[in-house]
């Protein structure tokens, strides 16, 4: 008989998360984590849920992969006419979730969105391999096509073009980076008791954190 789905539990019990212990600077607490992500060899460390919403406030959510953080924000690539692309220029803000399930951890993000310039999207696109960036000028990503022999069809055109010159950045290609306003840690502990530090930005640039129930 298959396991009720209620009854499926994990008891959390490997790290704790305290305040005096955390970095006051956010950013460099991710880096903390993110070094022991690296460290702990997650299968696609920097996989993370992009959570966005409409200008009507109709809510999506799909993985996406990390490129760079620093400072600044969090930054990823993306078609700009695909849903997540649309609804980012229509609606700037964003949530993103990293869950790296062996660590125990969550770090959600929610902050304000900006497109990179035209020359960091080239920078990163012509850093892809050949065959990648075919793939993002083939794709009309997210709309409605008329079969997979279609995409692969013009997928082969565009291939054999960059054999005999460099592929051009479509100018609907490009790259969002996520400036933060509040960053979660979430460490998973016993009884359901978890950690959870909120940093909040102030008005002055500093961060405030707070501890969260579980």
């Amino acid at each position: 008989m298959a396991k009720k789905v209620a009854n499926i539990r994990v008891d959390y019990a490997q790290k704790k998360l305290v305040e005096k212990k955390a970095n006051p600077n956010p950013i460099k607490q991710f880096s903390k984590w993110w070094k022991q992500a690296i460290k702990a060899k997650i299968n696609e460390v920097n996989a993370m849920t992009l959570a966005t919403a409409s200008a009507e406030g109709v809510p999506a959510a799909r993985i996406v992969l990390l490129k760079e953080f620093n400072e600044n924000g969090f930054v990823f690539f993306t078609n700009y006419e695909s849903q997540k692309g649309i609804q980012l220029i229509e609606n700037p803000k964003a949530c993103l979730v990293f869950f790296w399930k062996e660590l125990e951890r969550q770090v959600r993000i929610t902050g304000l969105v900006e497109k990179l310039s035209a020359e960091e999207s080239d920078l990163y696109f012509y850093s892809r391999p050949i065959e990648s960036q075919a793939g993002a000028i083939t794709s009309p990503q997210s709309r409605v096509v008329e079969s997979r022999e279609w995409l692969l069809n013009k997928y082969e055109d565009i291939s054999k073009q960059a054999k005999q010159n460099r592929l051009t950045r479509p100018a609907h290609w490009g790259g969002f980076i996520v400036k933060p306003v509040i960053i979660e840690f979430w460490q998973g502990r016993p009884g359901r008791m978890h950690d959870r530090l909120q940093y909040s930005l102030q008005d002055n640039g500093t961060w405030r954190i707070e501890r969260l129930a579980p």
